[in-house]
């Protein structure tokens, strides 16, 4: 489960950002997606709510994503020290294996569920509604090594046959 340390909730209620047409109706694709998927949860009007994100739509090539700014959140975070693994050790271990094989996790990220207390810091607010991730979402800074921890978790049996 992802727990966000922070020994003690800020307050840090931020407004939606300004956005056009196009981008606000990109943002309701997107949270109605992650909505669907259970990534995302709609807050209740009754909440006391302290902590709320901004997002904004980033397009590539005409393809649309929904962006946290949780940089204001990072400087009260505790950072996850699980280290992410070296290329080069990690080379090393391929040159052993008889055969090589690759996993697509789209949306991984999203597959460790947060807790209670994260769900309350990891609230977006946009031009329709306030919502938490009741998953990790993009952009938290110690994602990539929580995400890191997980796999080795996973896949702890397979990474021991070196």
């Amino acid at each position: 489960m992802l727990n966000v340390g922070i020994p003690y909730p800020p307050l840090l209620r931020r407004t939606a950002y300004p956005a056009s047409p196009r981008a606000r109706e990109a943002l309701e694709s997107n949270i109605d997606e992650l909505v669907k998927l259970g990534v995302l949860g709609k807050v209740g009007h009754n909440e006391e709510v302290e902590v709320t994100i901004p997002v904004i739509i980033t397009w590539h090539n005409d393809e649309s994503r929904m962006v946290g700014y949780f940089r204001v959140l990072h400087t009260y975070t505790i950072p996850d020290r699980y280290s992410i693994p070296r290329i080069h050790e990690t080379l090393i271990q391929l040159s052993k294996a008889n055969f090589i094989t690759s996993i697509d996790a789209p949306k991984g990220l999203n597959q460790n569920v947060s807790t209670p207390h994260s769900r309350k810091l990891l609230r977006i607010i946009a031009h329709c509604g306030i919502y938490e991730f009741l998953r990790m979402p993009f952009g938290i800074k110690y994602a990539p090594s929580h995400y890191q921890r997980m796999m080795n978790t996973i896949f702890t049996h397979e990474l021991s046959e070196r």
